[in-house]
């Protein structure tokens, strides 16, 4: 990968980058890992970018699918860890931002399923209904709906957490 690439066409992006694959992580290695895979796989597919969308959408989409596929090849292998391998991955500190409140808000955004949890952030970086909707693939009135669902369960899960 080019540095005039990574500085132009990731570079820029990488807040979105960090922030999705944060919330699909649970330690150091594994968010760089997410990260690194997901930088190396828009620059591998750059040419399959038609402009049918935004280069933010699609790096939005691009960077959902690469943690959602790192989570189901985890969970099968999880199946294969052995009960030492565990209590390492167990006790491995989250990736974590100075900010407590931001952090017990990544905490609540894990526990909600992968879906709510890409339609949350992308709500978070002001995303339109409609933008959320194209990178997420279904219709702005649903994605709506489902904004309003989250924000009720994410208040639920941190009443009493933060000020």
């Amino acid at each position: 990968m080019s540095n005039d690439f990574y500085t132009l066409k990731i570079l820029p992006y990488a807040g979105i980058i960090i922030k999705i694959c944060r919330a699909y992580t649970d330690s150091q290695e594994d968010f760089e890992d997410y990260y690194q895979e997901v930088c190396l796989q828009i620059w591998r597919s750059r040419e399959q970018f038609r402009g049918d969308s935004k280069w933010s959408t699609w790096i939005y989409r691009l960077s959902l699918n690469i943690c959602l596929t790192f989570i189901k090849k985890k969970q099968k292998n999880k199946q294969h860890v052995n009960a030492d391998n565990k209590m390492i991955a167990d006790t491995i500190d989250n990736y974590a931002f100075s900010d407590e409140s931001l952090n017990l808000l990544y905490d609540a955004i894990k526990k909600l399923s992968e879906i709510d949890r890409a339609v949350i952030l992308l709500y978070l970086e002001e995303k339109s209904q409609k933008e959320i909707a194209e990178i997420i693939g279904t219709s702005p009135n649903n994605i709506g709906v489902r904004v309003n669902r989250i924000k009720e369960r994410l208040k639920k899960l941190l009443d009493g957490k933060i000020n």
